[in-house]
């Protein structure tokens, strides 16, 4: 069966956890095309699903949801009635209704989505001082990716027919959930710069950026696109971009959440069948 897996990872978690679940899909004697779509160029590269029989799409939980624009290019596609799979990465906080609505961006879509897994990772804002899941995703992590690619790959060549079942919708309405997007800016409150501080102009905060945002020349990133996924501040091999300091919002967010480090640590990732 020839696979395609198409995933955006701004800070590589999920970029990880796509390279283990094609591992384990080639174990099982599937031929797995990698499509990394995290920056412009990549998501405006042709994609033809007519060229593949099922597909596993990956993105982190950016306020609940899969990020913006990952919904956006997901909504170009035609699945052709094909089976398809989700996965995504997340900090330890807000999941759903990520699992739910990408669902439904799919099935509109015209795919049968026939599994669906979350997995712990390092939350973008450690970057900024956050301490939420330092050391995951981890090879538990990777135990419950090996069941899920086992399990998917048996409904994907119909040995087990079941689709997926239930998810959890969301209480709040689109409008709130777009809301939403806006409060990472409540903690992102300096957008990635450099300062004034010299670099070697390699390009990869611009050219690897996934909304247009960050400037290499000038050394900013425009508010107005800025989506706060940080890939910029991961790519620089200078280390020369800062944002602010997020560390006052940490203790403000476990106590938003009614939560504690230790509570987030014992969380596991989850497959959905």
């Amino acid at each position: 069966m020839h696979i395609a897996l198409a995933y955006f990872s701004a800070t590589g978690n999920t970029a990880r956890m796509a390279r283990v679940i094609q591992k384990a899909f080639l174990g099982l004697g599937a031929v797995v095309d990698m499509h990394d779509i995290t920056a412009c160029a990549d998501r405006s590269k042709p994609f033809d699903p007519s060229a593949f029989q099922a597909f596993v799409f990956g993105a982190p939980i950016h306020s609940c949801r899969a990020p913006r624009i990952v919904r956006e290019w997901l909504a170009t596609l035609n699945g052709k009635g094909k089976p398809c799979a989700m996965f995504f990465t997340y900090g330890g906080f807000g999941v759903h209704p990520a699992h739910y609505s990408t669902r439904e961006i799919l099935t509109r879509q015209n795919f049968k989505v026939v599994s669906s897994a979350e997995f712990l990772g390092a939350h973008t804002f450690n970057l900024g001082g956050w301490k939420a899941m330092n050391g995951r995703p981890d090879t538990s992590d990777d135990a419950v990716a090996r069941a899920y690619v086992e399990a998917t790959y048996q409904r994907f060549l119909g040995e087990d027919p079941a689709i997926l079942g239930a998810l959890d919708p969301s209480a709040y309405t689109p409008e709130v959930l777009d809301q939403f997007e806006g409060f990472r800016f409540s903690v992102l409150t300096k957008l990635p710069t450099r300062g004034g501080l010299p670099c070697s102009l390699c390009m990869a905060c611009e050219d690897l950026c996934p909304s247009g945002a960050m400037h290499a020349a000038s050394g900013e990133a425009e508010r107005d696109k800025c989506i706060a996924c940080l890939r910029c501040l991961s790519v620089c091999p200078e280390q020369v971009l800062t944002i602010n300091d997020m560390t006052p919002m940490w203790e403000m967010k476990l106590a938003l959440e009614q939560t504690t480090p230790a509570a987030l640590d014992a969380k596991q990732s989850k497959l959905y069948l």
